[in-house]
């Protein structure tokens, strides 16, 4: 089981920062449990620290997601402000980024929300039942989970990363 707020993490800080890089560069499947680990370690991130575009990568843990993504060419998260959040910035044919609103079902705003128990930033979906809480690795890397009824499938989340461009 996980840890939770309230109950000791499975690693001090700057260990789950350590572990964080390992498992990024991981290959094959990453076990959830572990992520959660490093997760309740890590320090939680202010809606104005998003500010910005970022590069993202998964996980790959086996979640369904994983294949929607890569088959989207997702790229990353674009942060203007606290209401404009463009979600999914993906690459077309030619290369060229943009946001992705059809996937996306619209784009997303910035929000402080309780997530297991601490109060962290989260991107809340205009027009679908997801949120993506972050927490802060360093000050250009944040760690993700995507959360609600359109996100975890048979009580799993997708974990993902950001790298502030």
């Amino acid at each position: 089981m996980a840890p939770r707020a309230g109950s000791a993490s499975a690693f001090s800080r700057a260990e789950a920062q350590d572990r964080f890089r390992e498992l990024r560069s991981a290959t094959g499947l990453i076990d959830d449990a572990e992520l959660d680990n490093v997760w309740a370690a890590l320090e939680t991130v202010r809606p104005e620290e998003m500010l910005g575009s970022w590069k993202g990568a998964q996980f790959v843990t086996g979640h369904p997601v994983n294949a929607m993504l890569e088959k989207a060419r997702w790229f990353g998260k674009t942060f203007v402000s606290r209401t404009d959040v463009k979600p999914m910035i993906c690459r077309d044919d030619e290369g060229n980024l943009y946001s992705d609103t059809k996937l996306g079902k619209g784009e997303a705003s910035l929000w402080s929300v309780d997530f297991r128990g601490e109060v962290t930033a989260s991107m809340v979906y205009d027009g679908q039942p997801i949120i993506d809480h972050f927490k802060k690795v360093d000050e250009n890397t944040v760690m993700g989970i995507m959360n609600g009824k359109g996100a975890v499938v048979d009580g799993r989340y997708l974990y993902f990363l950001l790298d502030r461009i």
